[in-house]
């Protein structure tokens, strides 16, 4: 019968300390803020135990390696798929909720929210994968400074990995403004440009003398107005605005195609334009309308 493989407590200092390592680097990417992605407290918590359960597989796969279990590293290959149907469930879950929402995020937004949470759980892997190595090179005959080797280590890898992954806002693309509205018999008109003509009566143009509000957002340049445009992006943008303040009633969002500005009007249930601009500067980019300006740059002979 095989003898049981005992840990050292060098072994158990290492695991442990990419363990928390990991499951750090998942708590600093997560965020509750005005989206309200993940949910609080139900997806908050799941959120850290899957961190806390990927922050595990990265630590042990060292140690497996180096003690000749590579059966325990096929553990990996199952984290990868897991991690994967995480993703999925979060992508059904924010499309059966669809329906219950002011208006729709967009298939797109859906798709970049998942990978979000797919990719934050690799960084948990990863910074405690890292970690545990970087721990075993070193090896110091103290194993304090081998455990501030490895925190040193946790913690570039979880800021290269964060700011490798974050991506860009709306408010990095373009200029988001307050608009005037003005309402000329039923038709609705934003900074003197057209919106639509469906206020047909008195109650419905009175709603938005008083109440409504809108934003013209101006692209720097050709290339973050093919950003702009792109109906996914229009749609998540116009998503996070509406559910910053809520929607009473009415909510248009339309194109100016002589100058690329895009235009937002609705009558919100909370008046706040403070809130309003932050909900638009900081939506995310989408990886599907994203555009590198050196790549487009050199495939179109710029």
């Amino acid at each position: 019968m095989e003898t049981a493989k005992i840990l050292s407590i060098n072994d158990i200092y290492l695991i442990v300390t990419g363990i928390v390592m990991g499951t750090i680097s998942r708590l600093v990417t997560l965020k509750v803020d005005f989206r309200q992605i993940p949910t609080y407290p139900s997806a908050y918590f799941n959120s850290i135990i899957l961190g806390l359960i990927a922050s595990a597989l990265g630590a042990i796969a060292i140690p497996a390696i180096l003690s000749r279990d590579f059966v325990a590293v096929t553990f990996l290959t199952v984290a990868v798929q897991q991690f994967h149907d995480v993703r999925e469930a979060e992508q059904k879950s924010l499309e059966k909720l669809e329906h219950s929402e002011y208006i729709q995020r967009g298939e797109a937004y859906i798709d970049g929210i998942s990978k979000t949470f797919e990719s934050r759980n690799y960084i948990c892997l990863v910074t405690a994968l890292l970690t545990v190595l970087v721990m075993k090179i070193v090896n110091f005959t103290d194993m304090r400074y081998t455990v501030l080797a490895g925190i040193t280590t946790g913690v570039l890898v979880l800021f290269f990995c964060y700011y490798f992954t974050k991506g860009k806002t709306i408010g990095a693309i373009c200029t988001a403004q307050l608009a005037r509205i003005e309402v000329r018999g039923s038709e609705l008109y934003v900074d003197d440009m057209f919106v639509t003509n469906c206020l047909g009566s008195d109650k419905s143009r009175e709603l938005f003398r008083r109440e409504g509000i809108a934003v013209v957002l101006t692209p720097r340049d050709i290339h973050s107005r093919v950003t702009l445009e792109n109906f996914g992006q229009r749609q998540a943008v116009l998503f996070e605005a509406v559910r910053a303040l809520g929607v009473k009633r009415y909510k248009f969002m339309r194109r100016n195609f002589p100058t690329g500005k895009v235009l937002i009007a609705f009558v919100p249930i909370l008046n706040d334009p403070d809130l309003l601009m932050q909900a638009i500067r900081s939506t995310p980019i989408l990886e599907s309308s994203r555009k590198v300006k050196r790549i487009m740059d050199t495939l179109l002979g710029g």
